[in-house]
């Protein structure tokens, strides 16, 4: 198996990005990438696959110990410095110290502030009444408690809510690598550790003031605690515990999230073999989990699952006719949706390297979802290599909860949005990390073919569009 990312892979899609970059622009030079969009795409596309193939080959010769102190330090450093750099960005451009388009990050740093004050003055019964309103719900609260409580022990620092954002993203790495080894061994975990440090989407966020890393650490511990449960055959209240509340601590990030980690737990434990869990255990366990559950989530979790369940096709709809028709909005949205989502779920959002109106936040991760996009080859491998070997059952809880979650985004109104995907984005970097591991000289051939595809897909993708706004 490989260890290490392989030159012969990175400089390819290294060099695709550059081709993409430049025909796209001169094609569309009528709207042309602004200079500081080319930027960040090519610290972030160059960057990540300079390095995996560099680190994954240094590092690999490091003990574990030393391996996971380098993931950490580096990982932790590397958003440090952006939370500074992306600070100040965005005062420059924005007048704030948040992002472009930030709605959702400016109400809950509004609402975080008005409760770390109601903390202070010692009573926060406003806010009670608030968030038991009629139209909040279990996941609306999650984020903002957690803020507003952090607010209050730092006087509404918004530097030590990022420097913490990017501690929360380094135990990610190491949290990430642990799984992945126990489940593919070393070879997989450790790259799967360095695409989690390198990997620019997971980056940003710890810049961005919405939940997106809080809620990916809290999704990989659960993975990790969960995983660690089944693989070693012990079920006492010590070990289900933490998949339990973790699980439910999800709910009140995103209601489908934790409802996915939920599904995810049970079906590993209906289809593990019986050799790790007998009849009995599989019995108790199950008595056990779904008590825990049931006490801990209550009714209203569960009826906003339903509701979200039962809604997604209408809010799908509704969505892409909405994006259709606004202010610089496609035309041709109204034509997308899950029968389209659904068979590139593992490789979409595509790069946006076109200017494109009200687009900033789409323009600088241009570098990070082309690195996604060029990882779902391995990803894809990986799967194929599972099936064809009849090891689905051997990684069940990865392959069960990346996919159920995926296939539902693919539903939703926010499939094609970048920032829905986070929660999967960690178990994609190890399946993509294994396939890589798995692939041989013969199979490099289906990699020239997979860049070719990404080239017409990424130049349809730019020309979609600019047409759809009357731009082409």
């Amino acid at each position: 198996m490989l260890s290490y990312f392989p030159k012969y892979f990175t400089s390819k899609a290294i060099s695709l990005y550059f081709g993409v970059l430049l025909l796209s622009n001169f094609i569309f030079i009528n709207h042309a990438l602004n200079y500081k969009w080319w930027i960040f795409g090519i610290i972030e596309a160059v960057g990540f696959f300079y390095f995996a193939n560099h680190l994954t080959q240094k590092w690999f010769g490091l003990s574990e110990k030393r391996f996971i102190k380098k993931i950490f330090v580096s990982a932790f450093l590397v958003r440090v410095i952006w939370v500074v750099i992306s600070y100040f960005f965005y005062m420059s451009v924005t007048g704030t110290p948040f992002e472009y388009d930030s709605a959702d990050a400016k109400a809950y740093h509004a609402e975080a502030t008005e409760l770390s004050a109601q903390m202070r003055e010692g009573d926060i019964s406003p806010y009670i009444r608030m968030i038991n309103g009629p139209k909040r719900g279990p996941s609306d609260d999650g984020y903002p408690i957690y803020l507003g409580v952090q607010y209050f022990i730092t006087n509404d620092s918004i530097i030590i809510e990022r420097i913490i954002k990017s501690l929360l993203g380094a135990l990610t790495c190491v949290m990430l690598y642990k799984f992945a080894k126990r489940n593919f061994g070393e070879e997989t975990g450790r790259m799967s550790a360095i695409f989690c440090f390198l990997m620019p989407n997971m980056i940003l966020y710890s810049g961005i003031h919405t939940k997106e890393v809080e809620m990916v650490f809290l999704t990989v511990w659960f993975m990790e605690r969960a995983d660690n449960m089944l693989r070693s055959g012990k079920f006492s209240i010590g070990e289900i515990t933490p998949p339990v509340l973790l699980a439910t601590s999800l709910f009140f990030f995103r209601t489908i999230l934790g409802a996915t980690a939920v599904f995810a737990l049970f079906t590993a434990i209906i289809f593990t073999p019986s050799k790790v869990i007998n009849a009995g255990k599989r019995a108790t366990l199950f008595i056990w989990l779904i008590g825990a559950l049931s006490f801990v989530i209550g009714g209203t979790i569960s009826n906003e699952v339903e509701a979200v369940w039962t809604a997604r096709d209408k809010n799908q709809q509704q969505s892409m006719e909405f994006r259709s028709t606004r202010d610089n909005g496609n035309k041709f949205a109204k034509y997308l949706g899950a029968g389209v989502f659904a068979p590139m779920i593992f490789v979409i959002p595509f790069p946006t390297m076109v200017e494109t109106p009200q687009q900033e936040n789409q323009k600088i991760i241009n570098g990070g979802n082309f690195s996604k996009n060029i990882l779902g080859f391995f990803i894809i491998f990986a799967f194929i290599y599972i099936i064809k070997q009849r090891k689905w059952k051997d990684y069940l809880l990865i392959e069960a909860f990346t996919v159920s979650y995926l296939v539902v985004l693919a539903m939703s109104a926010f499939a094609q949005s970048e920032r829905f995907h986070q929660p999967a984005l960690p178990f994609e970097l190890v399946l993509a990390a294994f396939g890589i591991s798995l692939i041989n000289n013969s199979q490099k051939k289906y990699y020239t073919w997979w860049l070719a595809f990404m080239f017409i897909a990424m130049m349809g993708w730019g020309w979609f569009k600019l047409a759809g706004r009357n731009m082409a």
